[in-house]
């Protein structure tokens, strides 16, 4: 894994999620300003491949769009269910652009 240029930082929605393809990824950044700092995880909900960039945020969670699960944006794991998670990935703010530590065989797609 390695650090891999994903997105500005002012293209991210403040307080939810956006959606990044990459290469061999589907991910979704969650940027907050209370404190600042963004968010990487996987985009599909394991129980059904609901879209989590597209869910409501709230104390922590993300609510997929689809059946509402919700899982913890610091650990990835869901709150219905200890057997389900969604991969976090370790993320920076690198002067205005979202990085995150992802395989490298997956980059973002133009």
């Amino acid at each position: 894994m390695a650090f891999v240029e994903l997105i500005p930082l002012s293209r991210c929605r403040i307080g939810g999620g956006t959606f990044i393809p990459c290469d061999m990824l589907e991910l979704a950044v969650f940027r907050f300003t209370d404190p600042d700092r963004v968010i990487v995880l996987d985009n599909a909900c394991p129980h059904a491949n609901g879209n989590l960039s597209g869910g409501a945020v709230h104390d922590g969670l993300v609510r997929c769009p689809w059946h509402s699960w919700e899982f913890n944006l610091d650990s990835g794991q869901c709150t219905h269910s200890d057997k389900a998670r969604v991969r976090r990935y370790a993320a920076q703010n690198r002067n205005g652009v979202v990085w995150a530590d992802i395989p490298k065989k997956s980059a973002p797609q133009p």
